[in-house]
């Protein structure tokens, strides 16, 4: 039997004559189709690979994306930057966090700048890391900067679980997590001051792959029960996400609106239930989150229950942390990126004074931002 290598797992979703025959077949659905669709890809991934693969140029002129906020760094609010530059630089504080935070920008700058000036700041790739670091650091405060969608919630609530077991007294939680079915429906139908939806463009949505493996596909049903607007789970390489847009268009020329599931090798409807116990017994919904660029969403936020209070660096260090709200740079249009009434092009500082070296906006700091990926791959974007 041969050796079964990595390469071998994915050469299957990147097949060019797969990705051809898929170009094919919307091509002739999708002059059936009565008007334009414009599709939402939730998440970052996704624009990541539309563009890095010159996913746009292959499609018909009547079938566009949306990119929506899909990125955790991207909508992280500098309210919350500005809490992690403070906590960091507490004088009995380990600040720990995902490496995708470093360059975000708050008011105070970044938490790259934060270890400019002295603080002990540390960039893990799993959450778990933060218990050998409390061990190494008896006398240190050890806070985790927890971020990310339903996908990472559940390593920070096993932090959380074994933090607890243990008895673990030098390690404590700044709880930034968000749930993503409520953007998708203040994308749709808000009445937030911050946000125009009245002008929203939206068709259908590319529902998110690794969100969907943890909360299940079910968390989408009332996006096309409710409001009319198809879901189809896809994958992340490019021939799941030409699959996922043939899907979209064939429910809109047979006059259907469904919740599909491309990615059926990983996502189920119900979830992964084990997953979404331990995300319960320790986090309960708060009634508003800031987004950064769109504004208070209802519902969108997790916290640590009260009775694992102390373990909540928000409770321990309320008395320096600033709650006052803060404006992002005047000429920046990520908000309006973030919820799809615009382009990175279209912004006026958009690869001069902002770029991935220097960014201004979030959607240039991470790699899976709607800027980032257009500054990167921007040569493929043009239709043919």
């Amino acid at each position: 039997m041969s050796e079964l290598k990595l390469k071998d797992l994915y050469d299957g979703f990147r097949d060019p004559d797969t990705i051809k025959a898929y170009k094919k077949i919307i091509e002739e659905d999708a002059q059936k189709l009565e008007k334009p669709i414009n599709i939402m890809e939730v998440c970052g991934g996704h624009t990541h690979t539309i563009m890095k693969y010159g996913i746009p140029q292959l499609l018909p002129e009547n079938i566009n994306f949306i990119h929506g906020p899909g990125c955790p760094v991207c909508i992280m609010p500098k309210e919350r930057i500005d809490h992690a530059y403070i906590l960091s630089l507490q004088e009995d504080v380990i600040l720990v966090t995902l490496g995708d935070m470093i360059k975000v920008p708050g008011s105070n700058g970044s938490l790259q700048d934060a270890r400019s000036k002295g603080a002990d700041v540390r960039f893990v790739y799993s959450p778990m890391e933060c218990i050998k670091i409390a061990q190494e650091n008896p006398t240190k405060k050890v806070i985790f900067f927890a971020i990310g969608f339903e996908t990472t919630t559940p390593m920070t609530a096993a932090l959380i679980d074994t933090v607890v077991k243990q008895d673990i007294k030098n390690i404590f939680f700044h709880i930034n997590h968000v749930t993503v079915p409520e953007v998708m429906k203040e994308l749709i139908d808000s009445r937030d001051e911050h946000v125009d939806s009245y002008n929203h463009q939206i068709d259908a949505f590319l529902g998110p792959s690794h969100v969907s493996v943890i909360s299940g596909s079910k968390i989408y049903e009332e996006f096309p029960r409710d409001y009319n607007k198809p879901v189809v789970v896809a994958g992340f390489e490019p021939v799941d996400v030409m699959q996922s847009i043939s899907m979209i268009v064939k429910q809109f020329i047979e006059k259907r609106c469904e919740l599909e599931i491309e990615y059926k090798r990983l996502v189920s409807y119900d979830g992964n239930i084990k997953a979404q116990e331990l995300i319960n017994k320790y986090f309960e919904k708060i009634s508003l989150f800031k987004w950064r660029g769109l504004g208070n969403i209802k519902d969108s936020g997790l916290k640590l229950r009260d009775e694992y209070s102390k373990y909540d660096a928000e409770v321990i260090y309320r008395d320096i942390l600033p709650i006052g709200e803060i404006e992002d740079h005047k000429l920046c249009i990520c908000g309006d990126i973030l919820r799809g009434m615009a382009s990175p092009p279209e912004c006026t500082i958009f690869g001069t004074a902002c770029k991935p070296s220097t960014p201004i906006g979030s959607c240039m700091v991470s790699s899976e931002g709607a800027c980032a990926a257009y500054y990167k791959y921007g040569n493929l974007l043009q239709k043919k």
